[in-house]
């Protein structure tokens, strides 16, 4: 289960964005799962809860996005997005030559703060 590794890192990286920035308390976090990340998002915000427990964000509210698994077709020249990750084909004409434009990270885009 990666998504707990993910989350001890991310709150890593939470607990010290709030002590840079003064922070009493997190009381947000904002999460972009990347398209092609493979994290199951039930786990995720399982594993989150638990890793806040005894930190700053815990009971922090987790405001989770999943990015669109966008590409460009390299064969048609046009930018499609897939349904499911697991698709690797252009929707138009077939080919799997096609640029991933979405990642496979989990990137933490917003923190919500209480000030001391």
């Amino acid at each position: 289960m990666h998504e707990l590794t993910l989350c001890q890192r991310a709150v890593e990286i939470i607990e010290q964005q709030a002590q840079a920035c003064g922070a009493r308390k997190v009381t947000g976090v904002w999460l972009e799962i990347g398209a092609f990340s493979c994290v199951e998002r039930g786990a995720l915000e399982f594993c989150f809860d638990l890793v806040c427990r005894d930190t700053c964000a815990e009971g922090c509210a987790l405001h989770l996005t999943q990015q669109e698994a966008q590409c460009w077709c390299r064969q048609c020249q046009r930018s499609v997005q897939l349904l499911t990750s697991l698709v690797r084909r252009c929707p138009h004409c077939h080919s799997a030559d096609l640029r991933i434009d979405a990642d496979d990270s989990v990137q933490i885009k917003r923190l919500e703060i209480e000030q001391e």
